[in-house]
C-alpha cells in the first residue's frame, strides 16, 4: 500500500496544479508509456534462476556424495561445496579454459548429447599423486600429462560420473558414461560456440590442494526436462512417492541384517585362584540342570527358550517357546 498523503502534503499538490508546476496530462502520459526491456538474441534467456536454483540443490547433493566416496581413493579428506551456477555460451566457457586442461565428455543417458566435467589442472596433480602414494602435493608448474597419468585420472572421473546417478533421481533416472577426457579445449566441442549452457561450478579440497571444477550442462542436452527443474516440481515429486514402498525397503534391509544369537547353557561363579588352577578334566557346575531349557539371546535380549541337540555334525538347539516383550 502506497504512503497516505498527510493535509498538507495534499494542500501542496493542489496549489503545484493550479499553477502549473505540475502538469497532470504529462504524467499520464509517462504512465501509458511501457517500459522497454532489452533482449539480446545472441544471449538468450533459455535459463531461468528458478533452474538455476534446482541445478545448485542437485548439486549440493553432488557435491556430499563426492565427499564421501573420494576419500577412499585418494586416503585424504575432501571437502566439496556449491560456488555458484550460471548461464552463458559455451563460446565463454571454453574460452576461459586454460591449456592444458581435464575435460570429461560424458554421455548423459538417456538425454540426447553430453555434458562436460572440467577439473582444475592442479586438483588433477595432487590427485594422481595422492593415487600414487604421494602426499597430494600439486606441480610448481604446469605442463601436459602423461598417458599414464590421464589413465590415472580417468579412474577418479569415472567414480565421480557414476555417482551423478544418485542426485538426478527426482528429475530423470540416468545412466552417465564417461566416453573420453580431453586436455585441449579445441577438441571438447560438443556443441555449437553460439549455444547456451549452465555451469555449475564446485569449490573441491583435497587434503590442503583447493580447486574448481565446472560442471557445464548444455540447453540442448536438457531441454527435455526443463519443465521439472524447478523446486515445485521437486518436492511434489518427493511427496508422491509411496509410504509402503518406503516400509518394503526398509524392512528388505532390516531382514539382511545379520545379528548374533546366543544359545546359554547356563552360568557359574569361580574365584580366580580356581580359575587359575583349572586341569583338563576339571568340572564346572552351572547353575541349571540337564532337563532344563535353554535360554537364547538374539543379541543381548532375551527372546526365545529351547532344548539342546544335534544336527547332523553340529551342535544345534530346538526352540520350544518365544519369550514376548511383555513377559
Amino acid at each position: 500500500m502506497g504512503d497516505v498523503l498527510s493535509q498538507s502534503e495534499i494542500d501542496s499538490l493542489l496549489q503545484a496544479m493550479s499553477s502549473g508546476e505540475f502538469d497532470v496530462d504529462d504524467m499520464k502520459q509517462a504512465a501509458d508509456e511501457r517500459s522497454i526491456k532489452n533482449y539480446d538474441f545472441k544471449r538468450p534467456a533459455k535459463f531461468s534462476k528458478e533452474h538455476l536454483r534446482t541445478l545448485e540443490i542437485i548439486f549440493e547433493h553432488y557435491g556430499r556424495l563426492l565427499s564421501t566416496n573420494l576419500p577412499g581413493y585418494l586416503r585424504t579428506n575432501v571437502q566439496v561445496s556449491v560456488v555458484n551456477s550460471e548461464a552463458l555460451t559455451f563460446s565463454e566457457f571454453t574460452n576461459s579454459l586454460a591449456n592444458p586442461v581435464l575435460l570429461g565428455i560424458v554421455n548423459f543417458a538417456p538425454l540426447g548429447g553430453n555434458i562436460m566435467i572440467e577439473l582444475a589442472s592442479n586438483l588433477g596433480y595432487a590427485m594422481i599423486d595422492r593415487m600414487l602414494g604421494g602426499q597430494g602435493v600439486p606441480l610448481d608448474k604446469s605442463r601436459e600429462f602423461s598417458d599414464i597419468e590421464l589413465a590415472i585420472i580417468e579412474k577418479i572421473i569415472v567414480v565421480s560420473v557414476r555417482l551423478l546417478r544418485e542426485p538426478w533421481k527426482n528429475v530423470l533416472e540416468v545412466s552417465p558414461v564417461l566416453e573420453r577426457v580431453e586436455t585441449n579445449p579445441q577438441f571438447a566441442q560438443i556443441i555449437a560456440p553460439s549455444e547456451m549452457i549452465s555451469i555449475v561450478t564446485l569449490s573441491i579440497k583435497v587434503g590442503e590442494v583447493e580447486g574448481l571444477m565446472n560442471i557445464c550442462l548444455p540447453y540442448l542436452t536438457l531441454e527435455d526436462i526443463m519443465d521439472k527443474l524447478n523446486t515445485k516440481y521437486w518436492y511434489s515429486a518427493t511427496q508422491r512417492a509411496s509410504e509402503e514402498s518406503y516400509t518394503e525397503e526398509i524392512e528388505s534391509m532390516v531382514r539382511r541384517i545379520r545379528i548374533p544369537v546366543i544359545a546359554k547353557l547356563g552360568t557359574s561363579s569361580i574365584s580366580v585362584s580356581d580359575f587359575v588352577n583349572l586341569q583338563l578334566g576339571d568340572v564346572i557346575r552351572l547353575d541349571t540342570k540337564v532337563e532344563d531349557e535353554l535360554k537364547i539371546y538374539v543379541g543381548n535380549i532375551k527372546k526365545f527358550t529351547a532344548l539342546p541337540g544335534a544336527s547332523k555334525d553340529a551342535y544345534a538347539v530346538r526352540v520350544t517357546s518365544v519369550i514376548r516383550e511383555e513377559e
